[in-house]
Order: C-alpha cells, then structure tokens, then sequence
C-alpha cells in the first residue's frame, strides 16, 4: 500500500494550511487504495540549512521522507513564492526526495498560482514528478474573512483528479525505488 504525506507548507500564527490539508486529507481517506497522513512542518520544527545545532530534527524529518511514497504539498503564497519554511523543508533533504511524486493544492489572492510555480522549479531539481492537476484556492471566494477554510464544491472534482495521478505515479515511481 502506498503512503502519501500531505504537508503543509506554514508554520505561522493564524495559518490555515491545517484546514486545507484536513479537507484534502478527508477526501483522500474515502480511497482504499492508498494511506494518507498529515506531516505538518511545525512539528519538526527544522534549523535553517546548514545549521549543525538540528541534526536530530533534520534527521527526524527525513526519516519521514524515506517513509513516504509520495506527496501532496498545501502551499500558502507569500511574496509570490513559496513560504521559507517549505524552502527550508526542502533543502533539508536530497536523496529522501528522488524518484516520487507530488500534487500541490495552493491558496492565495490568486490562488497561491506563483507560489506553486516556483515549487515545481524545486521539486524538479529534486528528482521529484509533480502531477499536472492544481487545485487552486482563493482567499477571496474560498476563506470567509481570510481566516474560515470555506472549499466551493467546484474543487472536489480537482483534487480528486489530483489524488488519482499522484498515486498512479507514485506506485509508477516506487518501481525505481526498490
């Protein structure tokens, strides 16, 4: 059975990368093919890169990589990219990435589109195939006063495509693993 991780991508006060990933955690539980989990980046709580003082938390972190067969990334924009905690996230493991698949669910003013943008750039560089299905959020049309993860039922449709190609290509790419 394939595990996917379902991270989220904030780790700042009043952030709603918890109730996204929760909605798009509750759609992927009703398949029977696949076990998804939540891995939320506040909780390693990950020393810049290169910092020698965390080697038990970058350890930890990428003990849960090697876990995981696949991932889906709940990206928040900020300043048109990525958080620096996803950066960080990211640099903090090589290897631990190669050869799986991802899907990425944005939010922002415009859906969180340039931040999933500049994450494709990375996860390539990381050996890592991103589907090509994105569920987009508006903080406009999707959150009540910003704050209030309030999904329109159009999106379901999304991330159930998304769900079916990130397992496709993450048992596709647990070949190469082996």
């Amino acid at each position: 059975m394939l595990k996917i991780g379902i991270i989220l991508g904030s780790t700042r006060p009043g952030r709603v990368s918890p109730q996204v990933g929760n909605w798009v955690k509750e759609i992927a539980d009703q398949r029977e093919d696949t076990v998804f989990e939540i891995v939320d980046l506040a909780e390693y709580n990950l020393p810049f890169f290169g910092d020698p003082n965390g080697e038990e938390q970058v350890k930890a972190w990428t003990e849960k990589l090697n876990s995981l067969d696949g991932f889906i990334f709940i990206v928040a924009e900020y300043n048109h990219s990525i958080t620096g905690v996803l950066k960080n996230a990211l640099d903090s493991a090589r290897d631990e990435w190669n050869n799986k698949a991802a899907g990425i669910v944005s939010y922002g003013s415009t859906g969180g589109a340039r931040a999933a943008e500049h994450l494709r750039g990375i996860l390539g560089e990381l050996h890592v195939a991103d589907v090509r299905t994105h569920p987009t959020l508006s903080l406009f049309t999707d959150f009540e006063n910003f704050s209030q993860f309030k999904p329109q039922d159009l999106h379901l449709s999304n991330v159930q495509l998304m769900l079916d190609q990130v397992v496709v290509w993450s048992g596709a790419l647990k070949t190469l693993r082996k």
